[in-house]
């Protein structure tokens, strides 16, 4: 599927070297959680920057209670209050579906940026349903952050399975943006029991 780009499309600013996390979802709605994870990689992986990709809609998920873009991106901003982390709803600029298409145009956008995408270990354990995922794993390395209740299901999910291969010892965490994909690292350590889930669920 071919992108619609029309016009300018706004990113956060980067320059070549940088090592950049991207961390993509719904963010409906952000929470503590995801400025948890974010904190993380910024440290483990030694990375200069996490941006935060608000989707338009997961297409795995049901979009019933699904806030606007807009409001979820300023909660995002709020909740991220950190000097290393962007928030940008990009996807819905260039009529992205899937994380593949929105991976290869940062890549062409920003050929000589060292990205990394980041994921927590409940997406591993579905990642194999993903449009594409040895296509994401490909384009550049991964960063998987554990979650409760997942440790064990997403490492024996049929992605991490596949490309098991490829998997990368936690010591060697910060180097994982400097390395050629597929190449990907799981990264134990303490556990945010926040969900978005949940939280709507509180209203």
């Amino acid at each position: 599927m071919r992108l619609d780009v029309s016009g300018p499309v706004r990113l956060p600013p980067a320059c070549p070297g940088l090592r950049i996390g991207l961390y993509g979802g719904s963010f409906n709605p952000a929470h503590l959680g995801h400025r948890h994870v974010s904190r993380v990689a910024l440290r483990r992986l030694g990375l200069d920057r996490v941006w935060w990709m608000v989707t338009p809609g997961n297409p795995l998920k049901d979009r019933a209670d699904l806030a606007s873009l807009a409001a979820r991106v300023a909660a995002a901003q709020a909740i991220a209050a950190h000097p290393r982390i962007a928030v940008t709803a990009f996807e819905s600029r260039i009529g992205a579906r899937y994380t593949r298409q929105s991976l290869r145009y940062l890549k062409e956008r920003h050929p000589a940026v060292r990205f990394v995408w980041i994921m927590g270990a409940d997406s591993l354990a579905t990642f194999h349903r993903w449009a594409g995922f040895r296509e994401i794993a490909e384009t550049m390395p991964i960063a998987i952050i554990d979650r409760p209740g997942f440790t064990l299901k997403s490492l024996t999910a049929r992605a991490a399975q596949t490309l098991g291969r490829w998997r990368v010892d936690e010591s060697d965490a910060g180097l994982i943006a400097d390395l050629t994909p597929p190449a990907w690292v799981f990264l134990h350590g303490p556990r945010s029991h926040l969900s978005s889930t949940a939280l709507r669920a509180k209203g």
